[in-house]
């Protein structure tokens, strides 16, 4: 760090009185710090005001203590315990726990504890990129090049010993480690949930506040996460790459695809614990539990109604909306609902996909018949009572 400290000789700033409590002074100092200490301070003290000395004899006066070094003075930070061997950077160091912010950008007004740090900061203003990776030209205007370099070979120095995975970065590794601690110091002020990321809040706080920054350039939808828009993009391209290998359809979303396989496998991993029904999804287990608890979270501003579902809220606004968005290809007729156009045509193809087990008579629309009544004004034969089409 000695060659940063150089660059920022007239910017230091000495220890004050109250950060001398952090250091001790032994009775042996080391004639080579004092030595070297004193040439810095007596160059930097030329032409300058008798302010500027004054506060100078202050730092003369700093506290040493003795260090493990033999024959060397050092300064000792009494906060995080680590060792200097210089006035100017356990200067700049007393600084960072102080949380003196000396140097302040004059386009946004941040400020940085060094001008180092500043400097780099005003490379986001200035658009400058100094530093180019040699592999694929990607410039970057701080020295973030040697972690992008990783990318390149792969390298992950950070591990974390109980479960040995890896990482490119420190702060990622950080981040992990509360997977394990169970820590999650991010917290939503506005319902108290907790995050294991500050990115991770900064998403969940778009509930709240309504945000959605990621708009759709083709139809106006807009999202609260670049992945939502991402994926939602590929129905306007047309982009299915998930493709389930046993019957060939294909989806926009690999969880979509999951659930797919679901279907050919069998599984239900999400079990009721009142009823025990199995089902595909969490979500759809979520909707279930509903119907027990008598939960109907989505209201109609319009009428009052409650649903369970969005889905069905959604659905339901047509009728105060009047939208019919489902529209039939051979006569023009407009549904409300994408079902109710699927049973439509199939009265242009004439698909009776349901069978009566007991009769083998064959029904365009699946339904359960419980009534005689009902039977008698759809035409349905009494035996068709009660009886389940497949």
């Amino acid at each position: 760090l000695e060659p940063e400290h150089q660059q920022f000789k007239e910017n230091q700033l000495c220890v004050s009185q109250d950060e001398e409590q952090l250091v001790q002074k032994q009775d042996t100092d080391s004639p080579l710090v004092e030595n070297r200490d004193q040439e810095e301070i007596d160059s930097e003290n030329q032409g300058k005001t008798r302010d500027d000395q004054k506060q100078h004899e202050i730092c003369q006066t700093t506290k040493q203590q003795k260090g493990t070094l033999p024959g060397h003075s050092l300064y000792s930070c009494e906060v995080c315990d680590k060792i200097f061997s210089g006035q100017k950077g356990f200067t700049i160091h007393m600084r960072n726990h102080m949380r003196e912010k000396t140097h302040g950008c004059t386009t946004c007004g941040k400020r940085y504890y060094s001008r180092s740090g500043l400097n780099l900061h005003m490379r986001a203003h200035t658009g400058e990129k100094p530093f180019t990776c040699a592999t694929c030209g990607k410039s970057y205007g701080s020295r973030c090049l040697t972690r992008h370099t990783r990318i390149h070979t792969g390298e992950k120095p950070f591990t974390y010993i109980s479960c040995g995975k890896s990482f490119t970065q420190k702060r990622h590794l950080a981040t992990h480690m509360r997977i394990h601690t169970g820590e999650k110091p991010f917290t939503c002020i506005s319902c108290g949930k907790s995050f294991t990321q500050k990115t991770h809040l900064a998403t969940h706080m778009r509930i709240h506040t309504g945000e959605k920054p990621f708009t759709c350039i083709s139809c106006g939808k807009s999202f609260t996460r670049k992945r939502y828009l991402a994926t939602h993009m590929r129905i306007h391209k047309g982009e299915k790459p998930f493709t389930c290998i046993s019957c060939g359809k294909s989806f926009t979303e690999n969880s979509y695809l999951a659930t797919r396989m679901m279907i050919h496998t069998g599984e239900k991993p999400f079990l009721c614990m009142t009823c025990g029904e199995g089902f595909t999804k969490r979500q759809i287990l979520t909707s279930h539990m509903r119907i027990h608890t008598g939960v109907k979270p989505f209201t109609c501003i319009s009428c009052g109604k409650s649903f369970t579902k969005k889905c069905s809220l959604d659905i339901h606004m047509r009728i105060h909306t009047g939208e019919k968005p489902f529209t039939c290809i051979s006569c023009g007729k407009n549904f409300t609902k994408k079902c109710s156009l699927t049973i439509h045509t199939r009265t242009h193809t004439g698909e009776k996909p349901f069978t009566c087990i007991s009769c083998g008579k064959s029904f365009s629309i699946k339904i359960l018949v419980f009534a005689p009544w009902f039977a008698i004004s759809r035409s349905f034969p009494p035996q068709h009572n009660s009886l389940r089409f497949f």
